[in-house]
């Protein structure tokens, strides 16, 4: 029974890493970030290391995406500041 939990948790972070990596938005990987986060938080679990699965849940399921969201958050912002300058014909 361990085995077939073991090998479904593998499979689900196999999962989560796969669909973190295919996606493009910066701001949806770092919500698949955040579930697999959560993923590996399930598999070391699992694997009877609740202290190491604790600190993944803290840092990678929360801190983690949170700094990416927050920084595509001001990239984004930033880049809109200077949209209106460049688009009245100016040119460097």
């Amino acid at each position: 029974m361990d085995d077939v939990l073991i090998v479904i948790a593998l499979l689900l972070v196999a999962a989560a890493a796969t669909t973190a990596v295919l996606v493009r938005d910066p701001a949806q990987q770092a919500l698949t970030l955040s579930l697999l986060g959560l993923t590996l938080a399930v598999l070391f679990t699992v694997l009877q290391a609740p202290d190491v699965a604790m600190s993944q849940l803290a840092v990678g399921s929360a801190l983690t995406p949170l700094l990416v969201l927050l920084s595509v958050h001001k990239v984004r912002r930033r880049s809109r500041a200077e949209e209106p300058t460049e688009s009245k014909g100016e040119k460097r």
